[in-house]
């Protein structure tokens, strides 16, 4: 009899989903407690929604920002997933205020954001490709550049590109990458080192004076590929002029019209396009091409300041190929990082 009494009050005072439930709705109470019956939940924090509303408005509306004024329309397209971080300030605040509607209306940007960018959080790399490449912007005033190229040498990398040469730095690279790489081209300040043949090899007029673009094909095992190395001029935020890009936008036009005339059906372009995928000034480079980040990558493998980085402007990009895995490289002596990918060139199977 006392048995079966010391069972009946466990039963009843178990650690089930009952109990687990129970624990749920108290720390519920705890923290809605103070809120109920208080009428101004619904009236506070007004200004907070209209924050909340605006920040989903530009995300949503991000391609409609003009550019007219300043390029104020690619200045947040390059930083555009860093709005994302106002979503839980906004949260915080909205439980701080006691405002029912702000943390309603933070919602949807938290949903904007995640449309926009949550396939990047989600790991896509594969374990296949047939080469590997890399593309590296070695900041003219690297302070080691032999260090640099044994860095980018040590990845594995099948073909690499470098952007920023410097007439006085280039011996030193080619020495340093001697050993790795059989064939190589430097064309202006922009190179290419190579595990495979190379012909077609030529500067890429991309409208400035100074090559800073060229093309190469590589014969690899699979066949073929038409490899571009570019580096577009940089862009400044300035406090009278905005976000000067002009000269930017120009070239990447350039670019865009050399690839779309390329014969080969296979396109590697590897390079710093001082802009990310979501810049509309470089419509004419990524409308034709795939980037291998955001295809096959993991997170928005940022690549610059290598400090800190904020945003990917070393961009992978490819057509007729099929990205499998892309990745940043560690730092090496540049204030931009490495960024390399493998690639399927042989995509009949």
């Amino acid at each position: 009899m006392a048995q079966q009494a010391y069972m009946e009050e466990t039963d009843n005072g178990g650690s089930g989903p009952e109990r687990r439930g129970s624990r749920f709705r108290r720390l519920l109470d705890r923290l809605t407690g103070p809120w109920r019956g208080d009428p101004r939940i619904w009236r506070r924090g007004l200004v907070l929604t209209a924050l909340a509303l605006v920040l989903a408005l530009i995300m949503l509306m991000h391609s409609r920002i003009p550019n007219a004024i300043g390029n104020l329309g690619s200045l947040t397209e390059t930083f555009l997933p860093w709005l994302g971080l106002l979503v839980p300030v906004l949260l915080v605040l909205g439980f701080v205020r006691k405002s029912a509607t702000a943390l309603i209306a933070v919602i949807l940007p938290a949903v904007v954001w995640l449309n926009l960018f949550g396939g990047l959080l989600t790991d896509k790399a594969g374990a296949g490709g047939d080469i590997m490449v890399a593309t590296h912007n070695v900041n003219a005033d690297n302070p080691d550049p032999s260090e640099t190229a044994r860095d980018v040498a040590a990845s594995g990398a099948d073909v690499v590109a470098l952007e920023e040469l410097t007439s006085a730095a280039v011996p030193t690279y080619e020495k340093a990458l001697a050993g790795t790489y059989k064939y190589h081209s430097v064309q202006g300040t922009v190179g290419l080192w190579s595990k495979y043949p190379l012909s077609g090899v030529k500067p890429v007029d991309i409208k400035l004076g100074w090559i800073r673009a060229m093309r190469a094909t590589v014969t690899t095992p699979e066949g073929q590929v038409a490899f571009y190395v570019a580096h577009l001029p940089s862009v400044r935020v300035k406090m009278e002029a905005g976000f000067t890009a002009r000269q930017r936008d120009k070239s990447a036009d350039a670019l865009g019209e050399a690839i779309a005339h390329e014969p080969l059906e296979r396109v590697v372009l590897l390079g710093d396009l001082n802009g990310t995928m979501n810049d509309r000034a470089l419509n004419a480079v990524t409308s034709q091409l795939r980037s291998t980040q955001g295809a096959a990558g993991s997170g928005f493998g940022f690549s610059w300041p290598a400090s800190f980085p904020m945003a990917r402007i070393d961009q992978i990009l490819v057509k007729g190929v099929e990205p499998e895995t892309s990745w940043t490289l560690p730092e090496t002596g540049s204030d931009h990082l490495p960024v390399a990918a493998r690639l399927k060139v042989d995509t009949s199977s």
